[in-house]
């Protein structure tokens, strides 16, 4: 069989791509790959097998599938990580028994496709009761049927809440879409986690908007010193433990604790819970509370000011994370939403 030979400087020709590449021989076994690549597969991918990483069928044999033509289009995969990326593949022979393999990300595009779907069919349903509502109130109050200042005030007041009401949901798609559509892409930044957390329960004490609910903050780590590393997002882990908290103040017994606790119980990863205290949600409901526009009384949280989303772009911010949610709850008794950070070793 004929040596193999990589092109030369392919180390630097490879930086420059903005795509996944590795080459491989004719039975499959990786010789190159670069960092992308890399990241894509999700291991070191150098010595092993394409089709033990990419269970596609025409990947069991590259010499049957060159000669049958396959390869002269692109193949579409999707990984099996958390992330779920969607790649566009592409296969070139380039010698007897070489083969060069570029991997094109299209995570991207298929996120922005799903989330304009999904925005037009939300947005179409979820504003239309509160417009609905200002219409009518509007045509009233333009038809003079109101005469006493006590009603009309009463009138404004629900036009307004129903307004600031839409103003949120607003606010909240946007979060959301952003969020979704960039969920593959890694933060690179270190932060302690430990500011986030402090900053968050420090502003929503200091706005009034913990509502008599006395938030506290237990750090049980066998060090409370370690400032904690991750990498992250400031700004959006900050949006994580707003609507988590925000969540457990208004869904908590009056005059309650409401506890942020920190653990770590392995050496490479930080657990975060928020704990309140309320009626609960029920076993069945569990799974889907980081569903969009999902509420388990739909009347209790447009009453309490929320739009359903704020679970959903929490979701989502973790998964960019690359952070797991986890939540328990007892009827009557509590609810629990826990977070485990990968802690970030190179610092």
């Amino acid at each position: 069989m004929k040596q193999t030979s990589i092109p030369e400087n392919i180390n630097n020709l490879s930086s420059l791509l903005e795509d996944g590449l590795l080459f491989c021989d004719q039975s499959g076994k990786i010789l190159f790959s670069n960092n992308l690549a890399n990241q894509y597969l999700g291991k070191k991918v150098i010595g092993q097998f394409l089709y033990d990483l990419i269970k596609i069928d025409e990947f069991k044999n590259l010499v049957e599938s060159q000669d049958k033509g396959i390869f002269d289009d692109q193949i579409s995969y999707q990984t099996d990580d958390l992330f779920r990326r969607l790649l566009m593949i592409k296969v070139k022979k380039i010698e007897d028994n070489l083969y060069g393999i570029l991997f094109l990300d299209m995570t991207l595009q298929r996120n922005l496709e799903k989330v304009r779907r999904d925005f037009v069919a939300n947005v179409s349903h979820e504003l239309r009761s509160p417009l609905t509502s200002l219409v009518g109130f509007i045509e009233t109050l333009l038809k003079g049927n109101v005469e006493d200042e006590e009603t009309r005030i009463r009138f404004l007041n629900i036009m307004d809440e129903e307004a600031k009401r839409m103003n949120r949901l607003i606010d909240d798609i946007l979060s959301l879409s952003k969020v979704e559509t960039e969920e593959h892409i890694s933060p690179n930044t270190s932060i302690s986690i430990i500011n986030p957390i402090q900053y968050v329960m420090s502003s929503i004490r200091e706005s009034g908007l913990s509502k008599g609910k006395n938030l506290i903050l237990e750090d049980l780590r066998p060090n409370p010193n370690d400032p904690c590393f991750v990498t992250g997002n400031i700004d959006e882990i900050n949006q994580v433990f707003v609507n988590l908290l925000e969540n457990a103040i208004k869904y908590s017994y009056q005059n309650s604790d409401i506890i942020v606790r920190l653990e770590q119980f392995l050496p490479d990863e930080i657990s975060i819970s928020v704990i309140n205290k309320g009626d609960g949600i029920p076993e069945k409901y569990i799974d889907r509370l980081t569903e969009r526009f999902f509420r388990v009384d739909k009347a209790r949280s447009r009453e309490l000011g929320g739009t359903g989303l704020g679970l959903a772009i929490v979701k989502h911010i973790l998964i960019k994370h690359r952070a797991r949610l986890d939540i328990k709850s007892v009827l009557k008794e509590s609810t629990t939403f826990t977070i485990k950070f990968p802690l970030n070793s190179n610092v």
